[in-house]
């Protein structure tokens, strides 16, 4: 082999940066998490919540760390939401000048506007845990309702007319609960409950405190409340006038949920109350209705218990008021809901009703069981609408408001074979 043809080794490389190296490993990355969320939407974005939230706490400690101090927000904006809904009842949303109808899915903000129908009403929670029923023909302004840092929270609803019920949860320290009504701001203790009613026609306007405590400030004066003070004031009044209102009976039978099984040859059903002192005589009223807009029983009488006849199958109210000597009526009591359920006039079993554990979707319950055939079945007096050929039943409950209920599923045969089956749930 001639020597100007030797053999040679050649040895030929590229040269690879870590720039290339991660930007490389970064594309990897954003390809493979890329086909992940097309794959896994929602476990995707949940994840990346949790990475941004672990982030912003990372970053907070090393601000806090740093010497850098957070600065005190303001409070936040929170949402009421409607729990109960009959009648009429619109919203304007202080975004919009337009109304729409009221919906369980429509949230309440600061600056809303809720009006009620002459058979309407509406039952609001608010974070704080106040509840409002606002009654029919009435108008509400929601002036604040907002939580800081410290969960403290602050709650305040303009009555520019009509009537509201108002109960107050037990909310933290620092929080205010208040009403404002013609010119006065009233301000409620937790667990207290209270009705203001604004006549602009009338020019009248009143703040009863029917439990717990309060106070009412108007041009300077301030006028405390307990149970069953109320205070009273016309728009030139430069004072406001006290008095002690007589407090209502409480109503006992029929309890309130409670089913009643009669059968055709039943002549009456029994109403009793708490006797009053100082009451000489009582007046009942029975309606299809919770706003009692119209009523099928308005009867005095002077003892503390009647006997009504004539009441047919379905949904009741009731509720009773008393009078002194002077012909002063108290406020209404508490209005009490019961059904009458038709039953045969033979001994008949009592007919299978199988009920699955309860599942709570917020204030809404979902219940399930099954029941003999052809049997229809009723929650809290509301007929199920759908019952299987074999006796299976899925029902959804409208929202149930806050705090501990019982729930009454009754089933019914033809035959007049009742069961009852009661859960009680507590509403967080």
């Amino acid at each position: 082999m001639s020597s100007h043809h030797k053999p040679e080794i050649q040895i030929a490389w590229k040269t690879i940066t870590y720039r290339s190296v991660a930007m490389i490993v970064v594309a990897g990355l954003a390809i493979f998490f890329m086909g992940l969320h097309f794959a896994f939407p929602q476990f995707t974005d949940n994840g990346l919540k949790a990475a941004d939230h672990f982030t912003s706490g990372l970053l907070e400690k090393v601000a806090g760390a740093a010497g850098v101090q957070p600065k005190a927000s303001a409070g936040n904006s929170q949402q009421a939401h409607i729990t109960a809904l009959d009648g009429t009842v619109r919203i304007k949303k202080a975004s919009s000048n337009s109304w729409v109808n009221a919906d369980y899915n429509v949230p309440l903000e600061k600056g809303d506007v809720v009006q009620t129908g002459s058979e309407g009403m509406a039952k609001i929670v608010f974070t704080d845990g106040t509840n409002y029923t606002v009654k029919q023909d009435s108008l509400i302004v929601i002036e604040e309702n907002s939580a800081n840092e410290q969960q403290q929270t602050s709650v305040s609803v303009a009555v520019s007319t009509g009537t509201v019920d108002l109960a107050t949860a037990t909310f933290a320290q620092g929080s205010t609960s208040q009403v404002t009504v013609g010119g006065a701001t009233a301000t409620f203790a937790p667990e207290s409950a209270a009705r203001v009613s604004n006549d602009p026609k009338s020019d009248s306007h009143e703040i009863l405190m029917k439990k717990g405590s309060g106070e009412v400030s108007r041009n300077g004066e301030v006028v405390r409340l307990a149970d069953w003070e109320k205070v009273s004031f016309a728009t030139a009044s430069p004072k406001m006038e006290q008095a002690k209102e007589i407090g209502p009976p409480a109503p006992i039978s029929p309890a309130n949920m409670m089913p009643i099984f009669v059968t055709p040859d039943s002549k009456s059903i029994g109403f009793s109350w708490t006797p009053m002192a100082n009451a000489t005589n009582y007046r009942l009223q029975i309606s299809r209705n919770p706003y009692f807009s119209s009523t099928i029983v308005d009867r005095k009488v002077t003892t503390a218990d009647v006997s009504v006849s004539g009441l047919s199958e379905g949904a009741y109210y009731w509720m009773v008021q008393s009078y002194d000597s002077q012909g002063r009526a108290s406020v209404e009591s508490e209005k009490n809901r019961f059904t009458i359920i038709m039953k045969s006039a033979d001994d008949n079993p009592t007919i299978g009703l199988d009920l699955d554990p309860l599942i709570q979707h917020g204030r809404v319950l979902e219940l399930t069981g099954k029941t003999e055939q052809g049997a229809r079945v009723m929650v809290n007096g509301r007929e199920v609408p759908m019952v299987g050929s074999d006796g299976t039943f899925h029902y959804f409950t409208p929202p149930m408001p806050p705090g501990e209920s019982v729930v009454t599923i009754t089933a019914q045969d033809s035959k007049g074979g009742v069961n009852t089956v009661q859960r009680k749930v507590l509403i967080q």
